[in-house]
C-alpha cells in the first residue's frame, strides 16, 4: 500500500514539474475556464486553490471514516494536506499581488 502512495506522489510531481517548465514564460489565463493549471494566472490559480477547498473536506471525511488507519497517521495525513493547502494559497496570493505590482 505505501509503495502505492510513494510511486503516486513521484508521478504526480514528475507531471508537476514537466508542465511547469513547459508553461514556463507563456501568457496565462485570467478569465474564463483552462483545464491545465499552469495555464492560470496567479490570481486564477488562487481561486481554484479555494475551489478545491471543499474536495479537501471530503477527501480528509473519506481517510477517516472509511479507509483504516492509525489514530497518528489519520491526524499527520490531515496536517500535511492542510500545510500544503495553506502554503499553496499563500504562495499564489503572495506572487498575484506580486505580479499586479509589475503590471
Amino acid at each position: 500500500m505505501e509503495f502505492i502512495i510513494i510511486i503516486s506522489l513521484v508521478i504526480g510531481l514528475l507531471v508537476s514539474v514537466l508542465l511547469s517548465i513547459m508553461f514556463k514564460g507563456k501568457d496565462k489565463v485570467d478569465k474564463g475556464f483552462k483545464v491545465i493549471y499552469h495555464q492560470l494566472s496567479y490570481r486564477r490559480k488562487m481561486i481554484r486553490t479555494l475551489l478545491t477547498l471543499p474536495i479537501l473536506i471530503l477527501a480528509l471525511f473519506v481517510f477517516y471514516f472509511y479507509i483504516e488507519l492509525s489514530m497518528s497517521t489519520d491526524i499527520f495525513l490531515g496536517v500535511f494536506l492542510f500545510l500544503i493547502f495553506s502554503v499553496q494559497l499563500i504562495y499564489n496570493f503572495y506572487m498575484w499581488k506580486k505580479s499586479e505590482k509589475q503590471s
